[in-house]
């Protein structure tokens, strides 16, 4: 890995970054983020570099305070290069910037609609700034209408405006910026799963929904709300490594809980639904060796096994094809056919459900400084992350 700025092989102090203070309206103030890269082939070769930040009329710089770091932007970086994540925040050619969710404060703009404190939430980098050109500008939030981001899904690319949020809570900004992006996931793939397994007459036979990756948050919010809405008397069966065990038992959202290495013990003739979170191409194999013609559907979701992704063979594998789950596509889609405040409506009621039972089981860590989101960066990019703790990161010093 290479040595970061002000690493702990001894470089020197971190540089100041120029103008951490708002600038008043009447100065444009010269910024310059620091950027925490990562080599886009090789994911555990990370360092920090400075970049100036050359501001034009109509655009905005943020400060970004705080921002969550969970497997799921493991898998961003994993499938950055097919699913086209390192194009949101270019960075120097063959290294990116991993996106992540959190908060930013509004410290320059040049945008008449837009003022100089603002908070927002959204899709951010691993950096201390960013500058975005506000485009669809209303009073709940606006777009990045960069032109790198022009092809990108609008749920990326979409800032909350804080102050004409009602849903917004100032104690649980950690819990929304951990969980709420991934539990939207959630929501989407319980509906898929629902429609598809849970229909009147359930033509696909479906009697199981298996997750893998069961400690994940992604699966764990797809878990409560399969169990919860119990989409036909379907049940929830979740795959997990020993250490996860005792964690993924105990939140109580599955029916059943085994290790990757008892997948063995399933009943092979109830039909099933596969939701491949880990990304594992073993895991892949077996569950498709193992279920066979009973199994219904194969989804890939996720990547946190993103070292063992490759080599399941695809098109050897029995059962059905797996096929891709991208949930911005089913987002839009519903979201036509259920508006917008219908579909917010109905996330909002359950986020509302989940958030209570989510924190009885979720540790939150607050950690600052370059050197802690190194640190960090590696545990959980290593799977050395405990399942129970979510990290709010920030490259304040």
């Amino acid at each position: 890995m290479a040595a970061p700025i002000g690493s702990r092989d001894g470089a020197a102090p971190l540089p100041k970054i120029v103008a951490i203070d708002p600038p008043s309206a009447e100065t444009v103030m010269a910024y310059t983020s620091l950027d925490f890269i990562v080599n886009r082939n090789n994911l555990r070769d990370c360092r920090y570099v400075e970049q100036p930040l050359d501001t034009q009329p109509g655009d905005v710089v943020l400060a970004v305070d705080r921002f969550a770091l969970t497997a799921n932007n493991i898998t961003y970086a994993a499938v950055g290069d097919a699913m086209g994540y390192w194009s949101f925040f270019p960075a120097e050619p063959g290294w990116g910037r991993i996106p992540v969710w959190g908060f930013a404060d509004v410290i320059e703009s040049q945008h008449d609609n837009i003022a100089v404190g603002e908070r927002v939430y959204g899709y951010l980098p691993m950096s201390s700034h960013l500058q975005v050109r506000p485009a669809r500008v209303t009073a709940r939030g606006f777009f990045d209408g960069a032109a790198h981001r022009a092809e990108r899904a609008p749920a990326y690319n979409q800032y909350t405006r804080l102050a004409a949020d009602p849903a917004h809570d100032p104690a649980r900004e950690a819990t929304r910026m951990l969980l709420q992006p991934l539990f939207l996931t959630s929501f989407i793939l319980d509906d898929f799963i629902t429609e598809f397994c849970a229909s009147a007459d359930n033509p696909s036979g479906a009697r199981a929904v298996v997750l893998s990756s069961a400690s994940s948050k992604t699966s764990l919010g797809l878990a409560f709300l399969l169990h919860a809405n119990r989409a036909g008397n379907v049940r929830v069966i979740g795959l997990t490594s020993p250490a996860n065990r005792a964690f993924v038992e105990k939140v109580g959202y599955y029916d059943t809980v085994v290790t990757y290495d008892a997948l063995h013990t399933l009943d092979r003739d109830t039909p099933v639904v596969f939701v491949d979170m880990a990304g594992n191409g073993g895991v892949l194999r077996a569950v498709h060796e193992h279920f066979d013609a009973a199994l219904r559907y194969s989804c890939l979701v996720g990547a946190t096994h993103w070292e063992a992704r490759g080599g399941a063979g695809r098109d050897t594998l029995r059962g059905p094809a797996p096929e891709l789950f991208f949930a911005p596509t089913v987002l839009q889609k519903r979201t036509k056919e259920w508006g917008r405040e219908g579909f917010d409506s109905r996330v909002a009621s359950a986020w509302g459900a989940f958030v209570p039972a989510a924190q009885r089981w979720l540790k939150v860590v607050s950690e600052s400084g370059p050197l802690h989101v190194e640190t960090i960066y590696e545990q959980v990019l290593a799977g050395r992350a405990p399942p129970d703790t979510g990290y709010v990161l920030s490259l304040k010093r």
